[in-house]
C-alpha cells in the first residue's frame, strides 16, 4: 500500500501540538523557491533552521546566487517562530565523485537518486551535531522529485535525529511556492543545478 506521506506528518504535527511540543528541525533546501512553501508551512510547528546544501551546482555564482536568495527570503519572510539558517559546506567535487559512472543517466534516473542521498546524508551528520530533533528536505516539493524515493533515502540514514516524512507537494504547494516566489521576486531557476540536469534544457 502506498503511503501518505502528507497523513504522516499531519499525525505527527498533531500530535505536538496536544503535547504543547515544539520541536527543532534542520531542513535541507535545496533553493529559495521551494523553500518558501516549506518554511510557511512548518514554522508554524517547528523551531526551523534551514541547512543550504548543495554541491550538485556546477556553477560557483548560480551557487552563490541562490543560497543569497535563501538567505534573503528567511529574513523577509513572517513566521511563527524564528527561524535560523546554516551555509553548508560548498564542493562540487563531492558531487562528481558520487556519481562517478552515472553522467548519462536521465534525470529522475539513478543519478539523482544518489544526489539526493548525498545532501541527506550530510544534513543527518549536521542534524546529528547539533541535536536537532528532527531532519527533513525541500526536495519532495518538486513534481519531478519522486517523494517515494526521497523518503526511503531519507529514512535509511543512520541518525539520532528523526527523519521528517514529507511530501510537500500535496495540497497545492508546489502552487503556493510559485505565488510566494512572485511575492518575493525570488531567482527562479529552470534546472535542476547539476551539468547534467542544465544540458537537458
Amino acid at each position: 500500500m502506498k503511503r501518505n506521506y502528507q497523513k504522516e506528518l499531519d499525525r505527527l504535527t498533531e500530535a505536538n501540538q496536544g503535547a504543547g511540543i515544539v520541536p527543532t528541525l534542520l531542513l535541507h533546501s535545496c533553493c529559495a523557491p521551494c523553500s518558501s512553501y516549506v518554511i510557511e508551512y512548518l514554522s508554524s510547528f517547528f523551531r526551523l533552521t534551514v541547512l543550504y546544501y548543495n554541491p550538485n551546482i556546477g556553477e560557483q555564482s548560480e551557487y552563490f546566487k541562490r543560497r543569497d536568495e535563501q538567505k534573503r527570503l528567511i529574513a523577509e519572510m513572517p513566521v511563527k517562530y524564528p527561524v535560523s539558517f546554516i551555509d553548508g559546506e560548498y564542493e562540487p567535487q563531492d558531487f562528481y565523485n558520487a556519481v562517478k559512472g552515472l553522467e548519462a543517466e536521465p534525470e529522475r534516473g539513478k543519478r539523482c537518486s544518489v544526489c539526493f542521498a548525498l545532501r541527506l546524508g550530510y544534513t543527518a551528520k549536521i542534524a546529528e551535531k547539533h541535536g536537532f530533533d528532527y531532519f527533513a528536505t525541500t526536495l519532495t516539493l518538486s513534481p519531478l522529485k519522486n517523494a517515494e524515493v526521497i523518503n526511503t533515502i531519507g529514512e535509511s540514514i543512520p541518525c539520532r535525529s528523526k527523519y521528517l516524512p514529507s511530501d510537500f507537494k500535496k495540497r497545492e504547494g508546489y502552487k503556493r511556492s510559485i505565488v510566494l516566489s512572485a511575492r518575493y521576486s525570488l531567482y527562479r531557476q529552470n534546472y535542476c543545478g547539476c551539468i547534467f540536469s542544465k544540458r537537458a534544457f
